[in-house]
């Protein structure tokens, strides 16, 4: 990666991505496309605080590296470990306030769906992330509009409506089933080298 120029516009796509996914992916290109950023980072979850104790989550490291083998070479998306770096929950109040002490003439963009955006003022520290950052409600071709929080910076993206879900994938790894064309082969591969999911069940929640 080469050094970012002053004033980059940078989105952030948090999540455990367990595994990452095509509609994942589709997210993070429409977003970015849309709004003209430099960069879409897939930001690794290191302990989401939301999921502590809902399900088993696979190794940081592991989520990590199918993030990076799914995002590969394309063009401006990213895979970020600042929330492994940083150790304990992963709070976006805090990965945001790393990224702009990096460079404070950074415009920041958090990226996340309709059903996240309405608890947004459940997140710990919402106030910073309200003010250090724009929020990108993503939502599907026909949905209804979600109203933006008043004071907060607000944009709206339509991405292609892909039903797929990781607590699905990773009970197919379990029975044996194909995951061809639900992530890239490289994630398959990342899977099957690492041994993930073999007790994976559908009685899981969806990340």
């Amino acid at each position: 990666m080469g050094t970012p120029a002053p004033g980059e516009r940078v989105g952030l796509f948090g999540g455990t991505f367990d595994p990452p996914h095509v509609g994942h992916l589709a997210t993070a290109v429409n977003v970015r496309h849309e709004l003209r950023l430099d960069r879409v980072l897939l930001v690794v979850n290191n302990v989401p605080w939301q999921k502590v104790g809902s399900r088993e989550i696979s190794p940081a490291d592991d989520r990590l590296a199918m993030v990076e083998a799914a995002v590969g070479e394309v063009e401006g998306i990213e895979a970020s470990r600042l929330e492994l770096d940083a150790g304990g929950l992963s709070y976006t109040a805090d990965t945001l306030g790393t990224l702009l002490a990096e460079d404070p003439s950074r415009a920041l963009f958090v990226v996340l769906g309709s059903d996240a955006a309405a608890g947004l003022l459940t997140w710990e520290r919402a106030d910073e992330v309200r003010d250090r950052a724009s929020v990108v409600v993503v939502e599907r071709p026909g949905s209804p509009e979600t109203p933006p929080l008043p004071g907060w910076r607000w944009e709206r993206v339509e991405v292609p409506s892909l039903e797929v879900s990781s607590t699905d994938l990773r009970a197919r790894v379990a029975e044996g089933r194909p995951l061809d064309y639900l992530v890239p082969r490289e994630v398959v591969e990342c899977i099957a080298r690492r041994g993930l999911y073999r007790q994976a069940t559908r009685s899981e929640e969806q990340p």
